[in-house]
């Protein structure tokens, strides 16, 4: 028997700020993984697949050399360096994270998975654990889909595709939303026929239709091919390197062919594996785990920060989800869920970077809306990167005067949409923005201009017609 302060169960990207303020604070803390340390982004996200991603641009940006005036050959891939590439940073980022923890002076690393047995107590194995508080961070997976024929079929989630050691020839992507997208384009420019299949009549469903069409736009125009309203129906491999997706779309069957399947179709939590029942702690429908706006689960003692809460699903939510906690067990109640707003990007290239509502929810608030738009084809910096495909639009409360969203698909969409979300936290009225002078010349620079063009967001049913 073991007795902490804090029994820490996962080691997503809130463990490396809140448990050496527990640490600084005088706490014990026994962190326990039943993989590898770093969570998801480490090993399985941000880090692997941004990493590829710029190789991918690289092969890209060298391939369009002569637009630019550059004379640079045939240009080819080493796979094997990408994936060496990728493989030295995860692998250097998770051994990093666990010298760094294991060296800190009151804290016991746990190999295994926890149980909850109340809450108070977590088993690991044959190890049994105690403490004051208990925290949960032990994130999500990739969904496995229930469709006719997977058992029989060697399929890749977000995890095991960074395990390929040659390029795939046909890469076959199930759903067409951020992480499918950043794999199929990477995956594209690396050399493979990529073809995605999206069930709903949009790509990338929660974004507004006209981003998801210009999106849309640019991953045609690199050669991948996009099925919309496509419902597979079942899956089959006659031999190794050759796996059939039979779909349905507009009432038609049809059949596609590659040599490897992605199924990118969402992702689920890790709750069923930690016991719960036992310790009082309630989820909701879809297995998350329900909190309030401390991160306080219904379980006094346990907490649960992450993308096992589905308040964020992002490194950096998880990471403010650990500093709400921290606020509230430290004493100080400053931050809450409540005051959070969203904000994300979308790692294609170029990328969209998305902060506040879209459209379609500006629309059922119930506000009177202003609504900006302007094509990144238009935007003197854009032009002169010869960068200019995507969109910016900004959305502003007509009474307030605060900005509602903003949403940037376009060269440094990523980075320049943070102008935005610290200004939204002021909730300062957007004529101050406009009157900020930004460098030139930039993309940025043209944010506070692109007001001018505010007008009411029209009627919906005039809007499609």
């Amino acid at each position: 028997m073991y007795d902490y302060d804090v029994i820490w169960i996962g080691t997503g990207q809130a463990t490396g700020t809140v448990v050496p303020r527990l640490v600084q604070a005088g706490k014990t803390v026994a962190i326990v993984e039943g993989d590898r340390i770093g969570g998801s982004c480490v090993n399985y996200g941000c880090t692997p697949t941004k990493t590829i991603v710029a190789s991918a641009r690289a092969a890209h940006m060298a391939r369009r050399g002569p637009d630019f005036g550059v004379r640079t050959g045939e240009v080819s891939v080493d796979f094997a360096r990408v994936m060496e590439r990728q493989n030295t940073m995860r692998h250097g980022a998770s051994h990093g994270m666990e010298n760094w923890l294991s060296g800190m002076e009151g804290v016991d690393i746990h190999f295994g998975y926890g149980s909850l047995e109340d809450a108070n107590t977590v088993s690991v194995g044959e190890t049994r654990l105690t403490g004051e508080t208990i925290v949960i961070n032990a994130g999500t997976r990739a969904r496995n889909p229930q469709i006719d024929g997977i058992e029989t079929v060697e399929w890749l989630d977000n995890a095991r595709l960074l395990d390929l050691t040659a390029l795939p020839e046909h890469l076959v992507v199930v759903g067409g939303s951020y992480i499918g997208l950043e794999f199929a384009q990477a995956y594209r420019r690396m050399g493979s026929e990529v073809t995605v299949l999206e069930y709903g009549p949009q790509l990338v469903p929660r974004e507004d239709p006209d981003i998801a069409a210009h999106l849309k736009e640019i991953l045609e125009g690199e050669g991948i091919a996009v099925h919309l309203g496509a419902s597979v129906q079942r899956l089959a491999q006659p031999e190794k390197l050759q796996v059939d997706v039979f779909f349905e779309q507009a009432g038609k069957a049809r059949r596609v062919q590659g040599t490897h399947l992605l199924l990118a179709v969402g992702r689920v939590p890790n709750s069923d594996r930690l016991n719960l029942e036992a310790a009082g702690v309630a989820v909701n429908e879809r297995g998350y785990i329900q909190v309030d706006e401390t991160m306080r689960t219904s379980s006094p003692n346990v907490f649960a920060v992450g993308d096992i809460n589905g308040q964020g699903a992002f490194t950096h939510t998880a990471v403010n989800d650990g500093e709400i906690f921290w606020d509230h067990y430290s004493g100080d109640d400053d931050r809450t869920l409540s005051q959070r707003i969203t904000t994300y990007a979308l790692f294609t290239d170029p990328p969209l970077g998305r902060v506040g509502m879209s459209e379609k929810e500006a629309r059922a608030s119930g506000r009177k809306v202003l609504v900006a738009t302007r094509l990144m084809a238009n935007i003197s910096r854009a032009k002169e990167k010869d960068e200019t495909a995507g969109m910016v639009k900004i959305l502003v409360d007509a009474e307030s005067e605060q900005f509602l969203g903003v949403a940037i698909l376009g060269i440094g969409g990523d980075e320049i949409i943070n102008m935005f979300t610290p200004f939204m936290y002021t909730q300062q009225s957007y004529k101050l923005f406009r009157r900020v002078v930004l460098t030139h010349p930039t993309v940025a620079e043209l944010m506070p201009w692109i007001l001018d063009d505010l007008k009411p967001l029209e009627d919906e049913t005039a809007a499609n017609l």
